[in-house]
């Protein structure tokens, strides 16, 4: 996973839990719902780039 795609999935997970938040404390339905996709999203992009990263190291184990 390179640098990028972590800040960039760690920022998108961030900004998530505070409309999670914000959305919870002001009743704000809409908002909070956002913030759970927006984690959703973030989880499955970092999911994905350790799945990438698993293979690549298999490969590696492998001499290929």
């Amino acid at each position: 996973m390179g640098l990028d795609d972590k800040i960039s999935n760690a920022a998108k997970e961030g900004v998530g839990k505070a409309k999670e938040g914000i959305g919870d404390a002001t009743d704000n339905e809409r908002l909070e719902a956002e913030g759970h996709k927006d984690q959703a999203v973030a989880n499955a992009k970092q999911a994905g780039e350790h799945v990438k990263d698993a293979g690549k190291d298999v490969g590696d184990a492998f001499g290929r």
